[in-house]
């Protein structure tokens, strides 16, 4: 990217950079996107320069005051694969955050695509987390650029396909640390985990990546957004079909990628 794109193209370079060293941003590396092609451009730049393959897509909620803006209430953020794990049995998963970031735990169904539409459904626990300890507070157009504000994602166990159409049966008890639980069902989600595999289908398809076969899509937060801290204890149960324990522990970082060359 050269000239007017050259502001662009700093800040996405910065944000992937903050994630692969696992260092934490003191502000948002840039001007703030102001649209959401802009905020996508930034997203779609620091993927570029990502050194591993899209397994999924997050789905997130807009802000009210964006939605009503940009009239969508949703947006959608890549999950790489080295970053998808599965919940060990009886035991903790860990649940990796930035040091002097924010963070954040998302109780999800996750949906993965057939090559006719939704093929199997999971339990799944997001980790929401971002090198920007102000990421919660710059609105949804930073998260979007900032990789959708996700850093990895903790797969549960298999839940019936048929549920997807009956999200009242999809439910969550979440709770971090001694904090009070917070139960809902997948009816806490616009048009259910279904609408947001729906939305997923479109806005992937409309910034050029379109789903494939064999990704995934994690629907969105059923119980909320939980803030959570070093070494915290986390539970997401889903009843019927398990839980998914987690443990908040520090990120290691990353290698960089050669191409960036040794000025990085």
């Amino acid at each position: 990217m050269a000239g007017s794109h050259a502001p662009l193209a700093a800040t996405a370079r910065a944000l992937a950079e903050a994630r692969l060293r696992a260092s934490a941003l003191a502000a948002f590396p840039g001007p703030l996107p102001q649209t959401l092609d802009d905020a996508y451009a930034m997203q779609l730049a620091a993927l570029d320069l990502w050194p591993d393959e899209i397994a999924g897509w997050k789905v997130g909620r807009m802000s009210p005051d964006l939605a009503d803006r940009f009239g969508t209430n949703r947006f959608v953020g890549p999950i790489f694969r080295a970053s998808v794990s599965r919940a060990p049995q009886g035991a903790a998963a860990p649940f990796a955050v930035f040091t002097g970031g924010s963070a954040a735990l998302e109780a999800e169904f996750v949906v993965f695509v057939g090559e006719r539409g939704p093929q199997r459904l999971m339990t799944g626990v997001e980790v929401a987390a971002s090198p920007l300890a102000s990421l919660p507070d710059l609105g949804s157009l930073a998260t979007i650029a900032d990789f959708g504000n996700n850093a990895g994602l903790i797969l549960g166990a298999e839940v019936p396909l048929e549920l997807l159409a009956r999200p009242s049966q999809l439910g969550c008890e979440t709770q971090v640390a001694d904090a009070p639980p917070v139960r809902r069902t997948g009816e806490a989600l616009p048009g259910g985990p279904s609408g947001a595999f729906a939305f997923a289908e479109a806005e992937t398809q409309r910034i050029g990546l379109p789903l494939q076969p064999g990704q995934f899509v994690s629907t969105g937060a059923v119980t909320g957004i939980h803030p959570v801290e070093r070494g915290q204890s986390c539970t997401a149960d889903f009843s019927a079909f398990g839980r998914i324990d987690c443990q908040v522990v520090v990120r290691s970082p990353l290698p960089l990628p050669s191409a960036w060359g040794e000025d990085s």
